[in-house]
């Protein structure tokens, strides 16, 4: 079973990777965990839906991006978080970092996201705006289950890993919520088990040879 305490030790045990942000738009996330009824568990949202959003509809961490008046990435993913879900986080405990991801080259090409994973105690009632549909706590230790990881369709063109909290077809993590799961499992010790097909792979490859 993970607890706070073992997320406390892997996080600081590493150096986070931060990318370069000038002459970027930058993003960033809250990965919030606290104690549920039988261990540990992290918050989720699903994005309301809106016609030309490009996350419309997905699994997601509380966040967006960082605005000009926002001081740094930590600020924007505790901002977004009291926005979207009423959570402040002005309480909870910063655990650390994870790697700094880059945006899809084909939607995204000049993007990095930061996400920040908080302890918070005492989490109170959740009270979700207009741009959540749903936010929802999840046990942490479920998302090693290999009976929950999935092959998701995107766009009806590609397939990716994904993980299923909820409603087949609607609260299935993927993309790059699943990519930060990814990191964040690996810091622990306790990866994702291994969904990747051979074309999905290949897509990865793409992606990372465009970004450098």
């Amino acid at each position: 079973m993970i607890s706070v305490d073992q997320v406390r030790r892997a996080l600081a045990a590493r150096k986070a990777v931060v990318l370069p942000v000038a002459g970027v738009r930058q993003a960033a996330v809250a990965i919030v965990l606290t104690q549920g009824k039988s261990g540990t568990d992290v918050l989720f949202i699903e994005r309301a839906r809106v016609a030309g959003d490009p996350w419309s509809g997905h699994m997601a961490f509380p966040g967006g991006r960082v605005d000009p008046g926002d001081p740094s990435g930590q600020h924007a993913a505790e901002r977004e978080t009291r926005e979207e879900v009423g959570l402040s986080l002005v309480g909870a405990e910063l655990l650390g970092r994870l790697d700094d991801k880059k945006g899809n080259p084909r939607t995204h090409p000049e993007l990095v996201i930061s996400a920040f994973v908080y302890h918070a105690p005492a989490p109170g009632e959740l009270a979700i705006n207009s741009e959540v549909r749903e936010a929802f706590w999840f046990p942490l230790d479920a998302l090693l289950d290999r009976a929950r990881h999935v092959q998701y369709t995107a766009h009806s063109e590609f397939e990716f890993p994904g993980i299923l909290v909820g409603e087949p077809d609607r609260h299935v993590v993927w993309g790059l919520t699943y990519s930060f799961l990814e990191t964040f499992f690996s810091v622990l010790g306790s990866p994702l088990p291994d969904r990747w097909t051979d074309e999905m792979r290949s897509f990865a490859r793409e992606i990372e040879r465009a970004t450098g």
